[in-house]
């Protein structure tokens, strides 16, 4: 989240919420696009991913977990996190303190459950350090490395850090993030030492299927400064370049076995709207012809946005955030960010091409992940299939206030 984006926020009351899942979409839940065609895929061919956008566990998130950072804040309209708090249990009740662990996820955890993904990959969106070694950047995300059990609780895989609260505290404040998360059995992707260790992919076995390949790219338009940007001497973040593209494509093909697929989980383009603009479909587009991508997870925007698929490759252009403290920030209300999407896109891995996108929406109160209210799901199907539209997609919404993608 940029500074610019946050200053003219005012600090006001959202309205309450809450969410809804449940059992898995039958086959004739599912748009007709996804169930003409080719012969559906086997379950032993497919291979399931759990996607979603920014998981911002620090500021005033890390205060309510069993071990607090120090709250104090060098923002210029808060300068406790404890104020983040305060902000939410004004208009939706207390939160009990401490939390424990598996609090945050809330009702996610039993749709993870249900679902059993085959690889679980975030955005963390925060820094995971004691550091007080703070930039001088205006906004500061930090978590206690002792509250890493919050992402071990949903048993999170790969932690994408190519984004722009990573450095938040400085390169000690990076270094102590990349060494606790290599610690919990996190794997950190997309910042290092240096160049090559942030643009090296993390690769996870699926037994019996294949292998899952992620790397972890940051754009400038997310807010990330250019300094942070990891060179050979220097640590720092994966950034996204005209440079960049044949290094990945190279570096996918070195470690690419038959039944890869190969994720580029990419930071880019503004908070708030939901205009894709032609370089970010022109960036996405090439990631799959030229570096021979399977799925682009992008994140962000503080809200979900339109969804296409390229070649049969699936591109989320913007998850919008899975977890984060802005309950009672308004400003921003017609985007309704309280809302979080699911993603659950299950790739073929005889062919490499999307089989099935299913999202489950919950809805973030008191720093929780609950269940909507069917209106809620209507309203995102509303909007995704509004957006989707325009980029060939469509999207129902099931029985079980599951929502699923249907494409040409």
């Amino acid at each position: 989240m940029r500074l610019a984006r946050r200053a003219f926020l005012r600090l006001s009351a959202i309205g309450p919420l809450a969410l809804l899942a449940g059992p898995a979409l039958s086959r004739q839940d599912l748009p007709r696009s996804q169930q003409g065609g080719k012969r559906p895929p086997a379950r032993s061919e497919l291979v399931t991913l759990f996607l979603c956008g920014d998981v911002m566990t620090g500021r005033g998130v890390d205060q309510v977990l069993p071990h607090p950072s120090d709250p104090t804040l060098h923002e210029p309209l808060m300068r406790s996190a404890l104020g983040y708090v305060e902000l939410a249990e004004r208009v939706n009740g207390p939160i009990p303190r401490p939390v424990d662990f598996s609090y945050v996820w809330g009702d996610a955890l039993q749709e993870l459950a249900r679902a059993a993904p085959d690889v679980r990959i975030i955005n963390l969106e925060t820094s995971v350090t004691r550091s007080d070694d703070w930039t001088d950047k205006g906004i500061h995300y930090r978590m206690h490395p002792e509250n890493l059990p919050c992402l071990e609780a949903a048993r999170i895989d790969c932690c994408a850090l190519a984004n722009n609260h990573v450095l938040d505290w400085g390169d000690a404040g990076l270094a102590e993030t990349l060494a606790a998360l290599r610690k919990a059995g996190l794997r950190p992707i997309g910042a290092g030492r240096n160049r090559a260790e942030a643009e090296a992919p993390a690769i996870i076995e699926v037994p019996g299927r294949g292998r899952v390949v992620a790397f972890s790219l940051g754009s400038v338009t997310s807010g990330i400064p250019r300094e942070w940007a990891a060179s050979e001497e220097k640590p720092g973040v994966s950034l996204l370049e005209e440079t960049t593209i044949p290094r990945i494509a190279e570096a996918a093909r070195r470690v690419r076995q038959p039944g890869d697929i190969v994720v580029a989980s990419i930071h880019w383009g503004e908070n708030w709207g939901y205009e894709i603009p032609r370089e970010q479909r022109t960036l996405a587009h090439r990631l799959i012809d030229e570096a021979e991508v399977d799925v682009l997870h992008g994140h962000s925007s503080h809200h979900p946005i339109g969804i296409e698929v390229h070649r049969g490759k699936p591109i989320l252009y913007g998850c919008g955030d899975f977890l984060n403290d802005y309950e009672g920030i308004g400003g921003t209300e017609r985007f309704r960010s309280d809302l979080a999407l699911m993603y659950l896109v299950s790739m073929d891995a005889s062919t490499g091409e999307l089989a099935r996108l299913e999202m489950t929406p919950f809805r973030i109160r008191r720093f929780r992940l609950n269940r909507v209210p069917r209106e809620d799901a209507r309203w995102l199907r509303e909007v995704l299939g509004r957006e989707g539209a325009k980029l060939g997609t469509k999207v129902e919404l099931g029985a079980r206030d599951r929502l699923a993608l249907g494409w040409r």
